[in-house]
């Protein structure tokens, strides 16, 4: 039960990641060749505030919540299973970690350029 819990918040973890990256790259992208939902206020709320909590925790020297539920699951387990050992590869890297701080401020500042640059419109009714 633990192990799946793990491999769930891992998931979850690596979906995070792959919205807060490809977020930052549609927007812009987005914003250049006029596509609507790029601009749309709640996802740009919530892409902007998921990097400036990330960009905070690094910054901070704060460990995502996240990445401690799971690393405390998987120790009551031991062993991860095959699909987390594959998944830990694509959002965990052996670098540094001013290099993580430098890669998510940066990218939070370029979030917050963007909404400046391409601003997000209100829904309409």
């Amino acid at each position: 039960m633990r192990a799946a819990a793990a491999d769930a918040i891992l998931a979850i973890h690596l979906a995070l990641a792959i919205f807060l990256a490809l977020g930052l790259v549609c927007i812009y992208i987005g914003g250049a060749l006029n596509w609507r939902w790029t601009r749309n206020f709640w996802f740009r709320l919530a892409h902007a505030s998921a990097f400036c909590i990330v960009a905070a925790e690094a910054l901070l020297g704060v460990t995502c919540p996240l990445t401690m539920w799971e690393d405390a699951l998987r120790q009551a387990v031991g062993q991860p299973s095959f699909i987390a050992r594959w998944m830990r590869r694509l959002l965990y890297y052996d670098l540094p970690g001013w290099a993580f701080t430098l890669v998510y401020v940066t990218c939070a500042v370029m979030t917050l350029i963007a909404w400046r640059i391409f601003p997000p419109r209100r829904a309409t009714r």
